[in-house]
């Protein structure tokens, strides 16, 4: 699980979630005490019997929602719950959540003295600010930021290595060694021909024609995000910098990269990178 996966528009939903479970304890309606209708009973809020289903249909399914929305960042991409992806799921449960709250609190009781409580009123702004970062945040790109930030850039080193190299780096005792390297030999150099010169794999940039593509090791400058295979513009995963990732395929100036975790994405912006 990667948190950096997380975006922008994530944090929105898991913000709104929160202050969701907050409201569900407090009172739910107001009750002005100056007449006879009050008498020194409590306020109930939504966990009390009295008021079903309230819990499920605002504050439950609201908090369903936000947490199909993260689970669907830690998922291959292309997964499906009877025919609709995780996130659908959760767009759908957050907008039914939404709908609920606002007829809830426009359709009250019809007494004087009871009014809408903390409670309603602070579930009501949850459930919106749920549902506009469920939605908006496949649209707008200012939502789809990782949601950590950019960590800085790493000191440059001879072939991308930093002081402390990441999965899968080409030359790194007891890790991965890319298609018949051997250990111990530094960034992943193949073995040397019958009585042929050894070949030192030199830096240089990604592209190059598809048919001459060979997969090779690469780590990025910057903190860089991975999108699906099925061109959805959500983000699947963030690349870090320090760590070494493997290039499946080239797709014009797009390489398909292979996470620790075992997800492949295409990573669109390959400026700058370090090739093992």
């Amino acid at each position: 699980m990667n948190i950096r996966s997380l975006t922008r528009g994530d944090g929105v939903v898991i913000g709104a979630a929160v202050l969701l479970f907050i409201a569900s304890f407090l009172d739910f309606y107001s009750v002005d005490c100056s007449g006879e209708f009050c008498n020194d009973s409590s306020v109930p809020s939504t966990w009390e019997s009295e008021l079903f289903p309230v819990l499920p249909s605002i504050y439950l399914a609201g908090l369903i929602a936000a947490g199909l929305i993260v689970a669907a960042r830690f998922q291959p991409a292309g997964r499906k719950l009877a025919g609709l992806g995780l996130e659908q799921w959760g767009m759908a449960l957050s907008a039914f959540a939404a709908w609920t709250a606002l007829w809830t609190i426009l359709g009250g009781p019809d007494v004087d003295s009871v009014g809408p409580g903390i409670g309603q009123i602070l579930g009501l702004l949850a459930a919106l600010a749920l549902a506009a970062g469920a939605v908006l945040s496949t649209r707008i790109p200012a939502l789809q930021a990782p949601l950590l930030g950019t960590p800085g850039q790493p000191a440059p080193s001879p072939y991308g290595a930093g002081p402390n190299p990441g999965y899968g780096y080409p030359g790194q005792q007891g890790g991965p060694s890319p298609y018949g390297a051997q250990q111990g030999q530094p960034g992943g150099q193949q073995p040397q021909p019958y009585g042929g010169q050894q070949q030192v794999q030199q830096p240089g940039p990604a592209a190059g024609p598809a048919g001459d593509f060979a997969p090779f090791w690469f780590a990025v400058p910057v903190a860089r995000p991975l999108y699906a295979e099925d061109g959805s513009p959500r983000p699947i995963a963030e690349l870090a910098p320090g760590t070494w990732y493997l290039a499946v395929e080239q797709r014009g100036p797009a390489l398909v990269a292979q996470t620790q975790d075992g997800r492949r994405g295409v990573l669109q912006d390959t400026s700058g990178i370090q090739r093992g």
